[in-house]
């Protein structure tokens, strides 16, 4: 058994259409042998574009090439009984079925087998009222809430006259595509273990209802309703910087963050101005008191950004002197751009990968992270239509090795009275911020014990995150509201730094230590307890580890089992080591921010929430359920250095091939689906204020349909040809048809026909009145020690044998600062009370 790679070939079969595809690219990347069923002809999927040259064809599109990387290609009628048992035997030695076909396919054929992972990717789930609706990507970005937190500024008069806007490239598949890669690893290591294989269902609906950020908690605890603004965050107020025009028509992300930091960017930001003779007023002493953080300082302060960047071209890269500032700021790149940045070149982010029988050579995005001991897979290249069924057939007709490697397992059952996937493990947390600390959230739901480590001088600053903010009077002030409350006053580093709630979504089922890592008993506690513990994960900048004297070597001189973890915004290794990003500016440098919105002269328009925040933390759960797997197996850690930056790139779909294949520069198309045609396709005004209902006509029938409850009777639309010919007066002909319509009936009345189609929900929505959502149990009730009992977001995969809970273990929320310290010492370190009792009073707690 090879393990070159984190999975060493274990095999997948992978079924179905685009639901699965992300997800098998996935586990290709990380070493295991996916083999994609095929039909005759090829997946449905070989017919989407761009294609090279411009010329359809079932193995020239660039689309099935960027997620198909690496697997292998059998072909099958799945309706043939003789192939039906082709497919059994290749089964029976699976470890894996990635099934995205329709419910109940592979079982009414009987081609699933006892004892193997069968994990479901389905649009809605398999329970639920919804359950049999049509999903598309835009229509999941809808009824997620993904679309009302994206989209450009209101108008003078506070309308919008522009609609909401989905992320482009697949962005509702990747979503659901790692959750699910990221609960197939969690099965695999109970299957190792135990022996027992499961089931697995993964809803792209809840999975993309759970990824928006700060919309969520501020709904949850007051009631505060989000607006759409400019590439930047939604925010109830609508005021923030956004980006700034460079004298190139390109933009500059001058980002500063919604969350207090150490030290004050503002004086930062006046030297930088000063510079250049952009200061102004801004030395005035009234900028020196608590007024620099009033609405009228910050827009004189954008002002000013503005003015400075619009004299300057995009490639004076204006951004790297705001950076040696410490000052977040990133330019805004198309995708392909990165292409050839050295720094993403030296992180494996990218690789060429040899066609041979084209005689080409084609640069595709490559590794998610950067791990010393493996290199990222860098081919095959992806296969042609049923290359390998003979080969696959043969070599699968051999049993693989054994996948299971029996141990004692710690009994932890959960309150579904099955036990947790990953019982017996132990995470040392490092993290903070939601990028990094997200991670251990999704690790604690599976049973893991999550410490998280953390000290007052330096605490994380989502403590103190004015976002979702607990009112005074908890969740009765909350649920007696009949309006939003206000955001409650911040009281800086002296208040609790217990009443965010979002900082306890992000750690929910965690324990908290109080450490002060600057004395040296507590540096010597903090070793024994990595001594003993699985996994190491940080999101320090850069370095920091190895001047605190606990790089790699020496966490391995601790522990040589050890999985040390880290994630920053572009990454340890390369020339941006020292760069500082948040979410919204790691989205820029990497082409995210640009593949939202429409086609210019409109600026992108944005994610509306810190995506590779989220992202950031999926990935960097799966690197650490990753070498988790691994290191059972094997015996052997590893150290991970993973990015926001990474992240982003990876996501952004055949914008890199389309440009290296076809020479063709990234370009916004708003709603439309230029690759999967359809037409309608976009988001239409129903009845009332900003309510939009999104709709995907992808074939005759669902144009039918949409012409039939619509009526709409124009021979300029007879066919997708016609309706792609003239779009533009197609999508003011639905408009028209939409503005007096009620959205949820009108959704009920297109989806009973088949049609894809979803209300753009609001958090409100999400939260109050979506019922599948409630079927599928998307919010679970806990309890945190000063706030109360509130809803937090539960893990969107299923498990039949290991349920998660968001809860944890110990069946509660995010933790207050060091309230479990002292069970945590006498537990993990074997300290007594007294000992406990002079550490604290010498400061080392």
């Amino acid at each position: 058994m090879s393990y070159e790679q984190f999975l060493g070939r274990l095999r997948v079969l992978e079924v179905g259409d685009e639901l699965g595809e992300y997800c098998g690219k996935v586990l290709a990347g990380l070493g295991a042998d996916v083999v994609r069923v095929e039909p005759p002809g090829g997946a449905v999927t070989r017919t989407y574009g761009p294609f090279l040259d411009d010329e359809p064809h079932p193995d020239r599109s660039l689309y099935f090439w960027h997620h198909n990387l690496g697997k292998r290609s059998v072909v099958f009628d799945l309706d043939s009984p003789a192939d039906q048992e082709r497919f059994r035997r290749l089964a029976a030695d699976a470890d894996v079925i990635l099934d995205s076909c329709p419910r109940d396919y592979l079982a009414e054929r009987n081609l699933l087998n006892e004892g193997l992972i069968h994990a479901r990717i389905s649009p809605f789930g398999d329970v639920g009222p919804w359950r049999d609706y049509a999903g598309s990507d835009l229509v999941h970005l809808a009824l997620g809430g993904v679309m009302m937190n994206c989209g450009y500024d209101p108008d003078p008069t506070d309308g919008y006259d522009t609609p909401p806007i989905a992320p482009q490239m697949w962005q509702a598949y990747y979503i659901a595509g790692e959750m699910a890669a990221m609960s197939i690893l969690a099965a695999l290591t109970y299957r190792l273990h135990t022996g027992r294989g499961q089931s697995l269902s993964t809803s792209v609906h809840q999975s993309v209802s759970q990824n928006t950020e700060t919309d969520l908690p501020d709904w949850i605890y007051l009631k505060q309703v989000h607006r759409r603004v400019t590439c930047r965050h939604s925010t109830s107020s609508a005021r923030s910087p956004s980006i700034a025009l460079t004298k190139d028509g390109r933009y500059v992300l001058p980002y500063r963050t919604y969350v207090r930091s150490q030290g004050d960017e503002w004086d930062a930001t006046v030297e930088l101005l000063r510079k250049y003779g952009f200061a102004a007023d801004l030395d005035d002493p009234k900028y020196a008191t608590d007024h620099r953080n009033s609405d009228e300082a910050r827009d004189r302060l954008a002002h000013q950004i503005n003015l400075l960047l619009g004299q300057t071209l995009f490639e004076r890269d204006v951004w790297r002197e705001a950076q040696a500032l410490n000052l977040p700021w990133t330019p805004v790149r198309r995708p392909e751009e990165n292409a050839t940045d050295e720094h993403w070149l030296q992180r494996g982010a990218f690789f060429d990968v040899a066609h041979p029988e084209l005689g080409r050579t084609f640069r595709y995005t490559g590794g998610k992270w950067v791990t010393e001991e493996l290199e990222w897979p860098r081919g095959p290249r992806p296969p042609l239509v049923g290359e390998h069924t003979d080969e696959v057939e043969a070599e699968w007709s051999v049993r693989g090795p054994s996948r299971t490697a029996p141990r004692p397992q710690e009994t932890v059952v959960s309150p579904y009275g099955k036990p947790f996937a990953l019982a017996g493990v132990r995470v040392v947390d490092l993290s903070w911020m939601l990028a990094s600390a997200g991670a251990g959230r999704f690790l604690a739901a599976m049973g893991a014990d999550v410490v998280k480590v953390e000290h007052i001088s330096r605490p994380d600053r989502m403590r103190f995150s004015p976002l979702g903010a607990c009112p005074p009077g908890g969740r009765a002030e909350r649920d007696a509201a009949v309006g939003p409350l206000p955001t409650p006053v911040y009281s800086g580093d002296d208040g609790s730094p217990n009443r965010s709630g979002s900082f306890m979504e992000i750690n929910a089922g965690k324990r908290s230590l109080s450490l002060n890592l600057k004395h040296p008993e507590s540096r010597k506690i903090l070793e024994n307890l990595i001594r003993d513990a699985d996994m190491v994960v940080e999101g320090f900048s850069p370095g920091t580890m190895t001047r605190m004297g606990l790089g790699y070597d020496r966490l391995r001189e601790l522990n040589p089992r050890i999985i040390y973890v880290q994630q920053s915004g572009l990454g340890e290794r390369g020339s941006y080591g020292q760069v500082r990003t948040f979410g919204p500016s790691a989205q820029a440098i990497s082409g995210m921010s640009d593949m939202s919105g429409l086609p210019a002269p409109f600026p992108p328009a944005g994610i509306g929430y810190s995506y590779l925040d989220w992202f950031g933390a999926y990935n960097m759960a799966t690197a650490m359920l990753a070498a988790l797997y691994r290191r059972d197996v094997t015996g052997l850690g590893c150290h991970i250095d993973a990015s926001q930056g990474e992240t982003g790139i990876y996501l952004t779909g055949t914008a890199i091939l389309d440009k290296t294949a076809n020479g063709r520069d990234w370009s916004r198309y708003g709603n439309r689906s230029p690759y999967k045609p359809a037409a309608p396709h976009g988001a239409y005004p129903t009845r009332g204020e900003d309510r939009w209902l999104a709709l995907a006509a992808f074939t005759e029938a669902h144009w039918d349909a949409v012409a039939d409850v619509l009526g709409i009777a124009d021979q300029r639309f007879a066919t997708l040809a016609d309706r792609l010919r003239n779009a533009d007066a197609l999508d003011r002909v639905v408009a028209r048809a939409t503005a007096d319509r009620e959205g949820f009936e009108l959704m009920h009345a297109l989806q009973a026909r088949g049609v894809p189609a979803g209300v753009c929900q609001t958090a409100e929505e999400r939260v109050e009145s979506d019922p599948q959502l409630a079927a599928l149990g998307w919010l679970v009730e806990l309890e945190q020690s000063e706030l109360g009992r509130w809803p937090v977001k539960e893990h969107p995969t299923w498990f039949s044998e290991t349920p998660t809970y968001i809860g944890g273990r110990y069946d509660r929320s995010g933790p207050s600062y060091g309230e479990d310290t002292d069970d945590v010492l006498a537990e993990l370190a074997g300290l007594g009370p007294d000992r406990i009792a002079e550490l604290r009073a010498d400061g080392a707690l």
